[in-house]
C-alpha cells in the first residue's frame, strides 16, 4: 500500500505504545511493524537455544553487542512464548532494527535442523483497518446494509459468535439488531475535547453486521484490541486466550485484525492459540488485511496451512457492485472467499446525541492501488489531521456520526461470512459451525473476479449492491 497511509498509521499505532519502541519491517517497508531490539522464542529449551544462538552469533560479529543478549519480561505464560532482549531498544530509529535482523539470522540453521521456525520479530497485531486502513467511517443516512435479516431469535438454539475487536459503545443497545449482545464496552470513547478516538465503534460495527446477518445470534463482543486496535503479538496469544476462557470456546469467532510477517508460516506468537483452536469446534473467521496484496495476512492465512483448513476461513472484500475485489483487499490462493466490504452500513455509535469525529487521513487524488472506478481512496472527500501537517494545508475535517455510518475493509467483509456461516447453522439445524461452512461453500455457486482470478463469493440476501462509476480495471 502507499507509504504515505503506513506512516500515518506507524504514528498513530506508537502513539497508543509510548512506551514500546517500534519499528517497520522489513526495511522501511509497509509491510508490518514489529518491536525493536526484541525477539520471541517458545519457552524452554528453545527459548535458550535462541538465547545462546544468538549471544555467539554477536560475540563473533563486532559491530554487535552481545551484552544486550538476555530474557525480558515474564517467561511463563499460557501461549507459551519468551520474549528476548537483543538490542537496546532506543537505539536507531523506525527504519528497522539491524539487531533483530542479526538475530534472525543467526538461527537459521538451527531452525533447519529442528524442522520449525524458532526465532521471530515481536509483531504489532492490528484491526484491520489500521495499519492497513481501507478508509474512515462516513455517516449515513440510508438503512443499514446488510438490512437486518428477518428472523426470529431462540436462546436455545442460537449461535455463539465471539467477536474479539475494539469492545462496545456504552449505548450500543439503542441499536435494535445488538439487543442479544453482551461483552466489554470500549474504555474511552473520545478524548478530552469530546472528539470520537480513531477506530471507536468498530467493535459495534463488527457486531451489528453479524447480528443483521443472522439474527439467531448471541454476540459477545470482547475488547481485547481496545487501543488503537493494535496490540504486541507477545501479549496476543495470551489475550485471545482470555477472552475464549472467559465464556467457553464459542461456535464462530470473528477477528478483524491481524499481520503480515514476510513468512508463510504463521505467528510464533499465536501458535499455541491455533493448536488448541483446531481441536476445539470453533470456527476463526478472519479477515485478510486490506494491503492490495498477495502477502500472507496472519492469522487469516492459516487457513492454507496443513491441518488448519477446517479451522479457520480467511476473507477477502468485494467492492460495492459485489462483483469485483475491492482495490484494497488482499487476495491470492490463501484468501478462501469473498464478501461484500465496501462501504457497508452499520451501526457505529447509538442513537442519541451527535458525537464529533475527526478525520485522521486524507483522501487521495486517483486510487493509491491503480483501480480506475470510484473507491474509497478517493471517496468522499477529505482531509485528516495527520496528513495535514506534511502535505495537505487547511483545517481537518470533522463530521458529527449518530447511529449508523458507511465503512469498508475487509474487517467488514469478515463479519458478514461470520454472519452467513452462523445463518447457515441455525436454517439447517446444524451444531457443527465448520461443517456448515464446508456445506455453505460447497453449495455456493457465486463467484467474482479478484485481479484476473474467479473466486468464491458470498452475498447476503439482504445486501444491496451500490453501483460503481466505471468498469473494473484489468490489473
Amino acid at each position: 500500500m502507499a507509504p504515505q497511509r503506513f506512516h500515518e498509521q506507524f504514528d498513530q499505532v506508537q502513539r497508543s505504545m509510548p512506551d514500546v519502541p517500534l519499528a517497520m519491517g522489513p526495511d522501511d517497508s509497509a509491510e508490518f511493524i514489529y518491536e525493536k531490539g526484541v525477539v520471541l522464542a517458545r519457552d524452554g529449551e528453545e527459548a535458550r537455544v535462541v538465547e545462546d544462538t544468538v549471544r555467539a552469533h554477536f560475540t563473533a560479529t563486532p559491530e554487535l553487542d552481545q551484552d544486550h543478549v538476555r530474557r525480558a519480561g515474564p517467561q511463563t505464560n499460557r501461549s507459551g512464548i519468551t520474549r528476548i532482549q537483543v538490542a537496546d531498544p532506543g537505539q536507531g530509529d523506525r527504519r528497522g532494527d539491524h539487531a533483530v535482523a542479526n538475530a534472525l539470522r543467526s538461527l537459521r540453521g538451527a531452525e533447519g535442523r529442528a524442522g520449525r521456525r524458532m526465532i521471530s520479530r515481536n509483531h504489532v497485531v492490528s484491526i484491520a483497518v489500521n495499519a492497513c486502513p481501507g478508509d474512515e467511517p462516513v455517516p449515513a443516512t440510508e438503512p443499514p446494509n446488510p438490512a437486518p435479516a428477518q428472523a426470529p431469535y431462540d436462546p436455545d438454539t442460537a449461535v455463539g459468535v465471539l467477536v474479539i475487536d475494539t469492545g462496545l459503545m456504552r449505548d450500543y443497545r439503542s441499536y435494535p439488531p445488538l439487543a442479544h449482545t453482551d461483552g466489554d464496552l470500549q474504555i474511552k470513547e473520545c478524548d478530552d475535547d469530546g472528539i470520537l478516538q480513531q477506530y471507536v465503534g468498530h467493535g459495534t460495527f463488527i457486531a451489528g453486521l453479524v447480528a443483521a446477518v443472522a439474527p439467531n445470534t448471541t454476540i459477545t463482543s470482547r475488547n481485547t484490541l481496545n487501543d488503537a486496535g493494535a496490540i504486541l503479538e507477545s501479549e496476543f496469544g495470551e489475550r485471545l486466550f482470555e477472552a475464549v476462557d472467559a465464556g467457553g470456546w464459542p461456535d464462530i469467532i470473528s477477528l478483524s485484525a491481524g499481520t503480515a510477517n514476510g513468512r508463510t508460516d504463521g505467528l510464533l506468537g499465536l501458535d499455541a492459540f491455533l493448536r488448541e483452536l483446531r481441536d476445539q469446534g470453533t470456527l476463526l473467521i478472519a479477515a485478510a488485511g486490506n494491503n492490495s496484496s498477495t502477502t500472507p495476512f496472519w492469522p487469516a492465512a492459516y487457513a492454507a496451512l496443513p491441518g488448519y483448513e477446517d479451522a479457520v476461513l480467511s476473507v477477502g472484500a468485494l467492492r460495492g457492485d459485489g462483483e469485483f475485489g475491492a482495490c484494497f483487499t488482499n487476495h491470492g490462493p490463501w484468501v478462501k472467499v469473498y464478501a461484500p466490504g465496501e462501504r457497508l452500513t452499520s451501526s457505529l455509535t447509538g442513537f442519541g446525541a451527535p458525537v464529533p469525529y475527526v478525520y485522521q487521513h486524507s483522501t487521495y487524488d486517483a486510487c493509491r492501488y491503480g483501480f480506475t472506478y470510484a473507491c474509497t481512496c478517493q471517496s468522499p472527500r477529505h482531509t485528516g489531521v495527520l496528513s495535514e501537517r506534511e502535505t495537505v494545508t487547511g483545517k481537518p475535517d470533522q463530521v458529527m456520526f449518530e447511529g449508523l455510518a458507511h465503512w469498508s475493509g475487509t474487517s467488514f467483509a469478515t463479519p458478514v461470512v461470520a454472519g452467513l456461516v452462523a445463518a447457515h447453522m441455525t436454517a439447517h439445524q446444524q451444531t457443527d459451525p465448520r461443517a456448515a461452512r464446508r456445506q455453505l461453500l460447497a453449495d455456493n455457486a457465486e463467484f467474482a473476479e479478484v485481479r484476473g482470478a474467479h473466486v468464491a463469493a458470498l452475498r447476503p440476501p439482504t445486501w444491496r449492491a451500490v453501483p460503481v462509476a466505471a468498469p473494473a480495471p484489468s490489473a
